[in-house]
């Protein structure tokens, strides 16, 4: 569903926002997208557990948890930093993520730069089995297989598609998806120039770019005036966004056209990925400082 931002923006620009969060109540957004052809190759393939990994808030680690539970998988997540594994009561993504049935593995922030590596994987193997990989983030040719169906027919007569960049797989479906005389503008979540050369792999196009100005500090990065920005965005659309991936990339859309970086009478297309779940993780931590908190209903 794209639903019209109905603020009124300078010469004539039309914003719309592809409301992806509601596709699933867990799996949303992009995370089903992502999982959709994984799941069946790893049903095919005859396993019957999931591993992959994610941080302490993890949009993909839940998703990943609900998809086992709905599809009948076993899930065991990598979760970086141990002592994490103190505070799974208090931690909003992981105590939903273990009442879906999830196993948890956590590992110091060393040894989770490392796991990709072969040694790594194979002692999963040896602790928990055979096992389907889904990699962080849930990116992989699969996942961009599942990215490529976000875009519908009715979205062609946009000339400007907007997502959060955090992976890269879910800009890198909309690409090969997209029309040609489409611009593609990814806004990465974190201090991100290598993710061009990552999307390079997966796409064939050459009509996109990212926009590297909108991180906020870089990935879980948040500041005072992104809350503010969220809470005045909800009130005037009652669109709730999350703070780490839609919310800083509406924020770019917004100041980009308050710059005249678009051409009058843009219609532009913003892609809402999910990660909502996010919110009440952030919002203990806000509330813990003593800071604005975001607006949303749960």
């Amino acid at each position: 569903m794209n639903q019209k931002i109905e603020i009124e923006f300078k010469s004539g620009i039309e914003l719309y926002i592809k409301r992806d969060d509601l596709n699933h109540p867990f799996i949303s957004g992009n995370k089903l997208r992502k999982l959709k052809y994984n799941l069946m190759e790893a049903k095919n393939k005859g396993f019957s557990k999931i591993v992959t990994f994610g941080g302490a808030f993890s949009n993909h680690i839940l998703a990943t948890a609900a998809a086992g539970k709905e599809f009948g998988f076993e899930t065991i997540g990598v979760i970086r930093g141990e002592e994490l594994a103190f505070e799974i009561e208090n931690n909003p993504t992981l105590y939903e993520a273990k009442k879906l049935g999830m196993v948890f593995y956590f590992v110091t922030r060393e040894v989770y730069r490392n796991k990709a590596s072969v040694d790594f994987l194979k002692h999963l193997e040896d602790k928990f089995g055979s096992f389907y990989l889904v990699p962080e983030g849930g990116t992989n040719e699969l996942a961009i297989k599942g990215c490529e169906e976000i875009l519908k027919e009715d979205d062609f007569s946009f000339d400007f598609i907007c997502c959060a960049v955090g992976t890269g797989g879910t800009i890198s479906g909309i690409i090969n998806a997209s029309q040609q005389n489409q611009k593609i503008l990814g806004f990465p979540a974190l201090k991100a120039n290598f993710l061009y050369n990552h999307i390079r792999k997966f796409v064939h196009k050459n009509n996109w770019d990212l926009v590297l100005d909108y991180h906020f500090g870089g990935y879980g990065k948040i500041k005072p005036e992104l809350i503010t920005f969220l809470n005045k965005f909800y009130l005037e659309t009652k669109v709730p966004l999350d703070p780490l991936y839609n919310g800083k990339m509406m924020f770019g859309i917004i100041d980009l056209i308050s710059r005249d970086f678009f051409p009058p009478n843009a219609k532009i297309l913003a892609i809402h990925t999910g990660g909502l779940q996010g919110i009440k993780g952030i919002n203990k931590i806000l509330k813990e400082k003593k800071k604005e908190i975001i607006i949303y209903e749960d």
